[in-house]
């Protein structure tokens, strides 16, 4: 962040707490001996940021659940959170801005912790996959995205990244045992397992379908020999 955008973030949460311009904050903190620490200010403005950042961007994800993404747009982003207009406009002034940090707050879903036992973490993430599908209504975005990207080519980066970083945890396990396109291919299988049963079947995977996918995939891996 530059700091024009530090100083515009200060500005609004100056106005927010009523207190002193924080221009001086933003130099790098340095301890001194015999100089009273200034650094605490610094942390409490910095979580207000972090919480004020949280709370718009949560509601723009709302937004885009229960409304779509045409009405994902400042004014109501602002009136969904409980913030004011001036507040959104100050830390995302181009939509596209806030459309962009929502989807990537979206993708930092919870994952799976590996364990080492390649068919248990491929169950466990897709258990989380399928977790995020409902509590966070993971089809509808994608739904969303997948629609509009192909009229709006300034989504194309926002989806292709949203995708790949849900995709991510999979392709990292299977990563050490695959490649090329036997590695796209597994990765397709098993986040498709749980993608077209959302979007085509209005539906989650059970266990069962979910164990057998990874038993296929890991049929695969046992196949190649260690020949990726």
């Amino acid at each position: 962040r530059g700091r024009s955008a530090w100083s515009r973030d200060c500005k609004i949460l100056n106005e927010e707490f009523n207190s002193e311009p924080c221009e001086h904050f933003l130099a790098t903190p340095r301890i001194v001996p015999g100089v009273i620490d200034r650094t605490a200010p610094t942390k409490a403005l910095d979580a207000r940021i972090v919480r004020t950042r949280h709370d718009v961007l949560h509601a723009a994800i709302d937004i885009v659940v229960t409304e779509g993404l045409d009405a994902l747009t400042q004014p109501n982003v602002a009136r969904r959170a409980g913030y004011s207009k001036a507040t959104v406009y100050a830390h995302w002034p181009d939509r596209l801005d806030l459309v962009r940090e929502a989807f990537a707050l979206l993708g930092e879903m919870p994952h799976h912790v590996p364990t080492g036992d390649l068919r248990a973490d491929l169950v466990g993430e897709l258990h989380s996959f399928r977790r995020a599908m409902e509590e966070h209504r993971l089809d509808r975005v994608l739904g969303v995205l997948a629609e509009r990207s192909t009229a709006l080519p300034e989504l194309v980066p926002i989806r292709d990244r949203f995708v790949a970083e849900g995709e991510r945890p999979i392709r990292m396990l299977l990563a050490r045992h695959l490649r090329g396109a036997r590695l796209d291919a597994a990765v397709l299988m098993l986040c498709g397992a749980i993608v077209h049963a959302a979007l085509m079947r209005g539906d989650r995977p059970s266990d069962a379908v979910i164990a057998r996918a990874v038993d296929a995939v890991v049929a695969m891996v046992d196949a190649t020999g260690g020949k990726r």
